[in-house]
């Protein structure tokens, strides 16, 4: 079938061309063209999702039967992405929302999908936009729309430079400051896994509200340190820091230290029901193959620069070296 994949061509866009390309299909991406490349074999398309003639003038003479759509960053795309695409030659559409369009999210829990409030406000950020991109595209697919409320994503390309952070961090070897919260639960999803889903949803022609997450009990924030302590081969120590002597020294959660969440909020961040996405078949590979994956990626490969709208990850040294000074 015809397959467009709408967002970029970096990381989980990426992914879901090769995926796509893999299954037979033919296979094209539509970015502005200013990051990434699309996998060879997928024709390249380029506009501006806010622009409301790019997305028609780009598919003039190939019209897709199936999307999967990673982005959708502002309320026009989502817009006219609906106008181009809605019509009846469209077998199914699978969106990469986010658990940001739950209202109460973080801290959560979230119950099953049907049973959450999504935003409704018409500010301009991340939630509130996904939680309308998510209705104005399903208004206009009906049952062949189907939104993945992502949480966390992990695996090679990733440009956000999380679990990239620990795994250079690690490598350095010698004392490294960690969270007093090693059993943190961590319920992340692998890239390639949910863009091969993604993928078959779509060519399926599902649809609902699915969180797209990694199942619980598959690793904790402390067993994922490990694994990247064994794929590096360091010879790392740990050194556990309690919550309140890190917030003190002006430690952030989750940019200083990657992954971290402070008790309060990890307390039911991490508690998102996973029962339509076992369902579904959402697969989980071993997170040691995600990390050791992601390593060997990250010693062949250019590392892309952080998106211009992300704060750099990671513990700055000054700030490790005063915490490992009275330790």
């Amino acid at each position: 079938m015809r397959l467009l994949v709408l967002g970029g061509t970096r990381f989980l866009g990426r992914h879901v061309a090769t995926a796509a390309l893999e299954r037979g299909h033919d296979v094209a991406t539509f970015t502005r063209g200013m990051s990434g490349e699309s996998p060879e074999g997928a024709r390249a398309l380029h506009g501006d999702r806010d622009d409301p003639d790019a997305l028609p003038t780009a598919l003039s003479g190939w019209s897709p039967e199936l999307v999967v759509d990673t982005s959708c960053q502002t309320r026009a795309a989502a817009r006219n992405a609906a106008g181009a695409l809605g019509g009846a030659g469209l077998r199914g559409y699978a969106f990469v929302s986010s658990l940001n369009a739950y209202r109460h999210w973080p801290p959560g829990p979230v119950g099953p999908e049907d049973d959450e409030p999504t935003w409704t406000t018409d500010e301009d950020e991340y939630g509130p936009i996904k939680a309308e991109a998510e209705r104005v595209l399903g208004t206009a697919l009906g049952d062949r729309f189907l939104t993945a409320r992502a949480g966390l994503l992990i695996g090679p390309h990733d440009p956000i430079y999380r679990l990239g952070w620990w795994l250079d961090r690690i490598a350095r070897g010698g004392r490294v400051v960690v969270p007093d919260a090693l059993d943190q639960q961590i319920h992340a999803v692998e890239a390639r896994d949910l863009a091969a889903w993604l993928v078959e949803m779509a060519g399926q022609g599902r649809s609902g509200a699915v969180n797209a997450i990694g199942p619980r009990g598959m690793t904790t924030f402390g067993g994922l340190l490990e694994l990247c302590r064994e794929v590096t081969g360091s010879d790392a120590e740990w050194v556990p820091v309690p919550e309140e002597d890190l917030l003190a020294a002006g430690v952030q959660e989750w940019v200083h230290l990657p992954l971290w969440l402070q008790r309060d909020v990890a307390r039911t961040a991490w508690d998102v029901d996973d029962t339509r996405a076992r369902r579904l078949g959402l697969p989980t590979r071993p997170s040691r193959e995600t990390v050791a994956d992601t390593w060997a990626w990250m010693q062949t490969s250019d590392r892309p620069p952080l998106p211009a709208n992300r704060l750099a990850p990671g513990l700055p040294p000054e700030l490790e070296a005063t915490l490992l000074s009275s330790r």
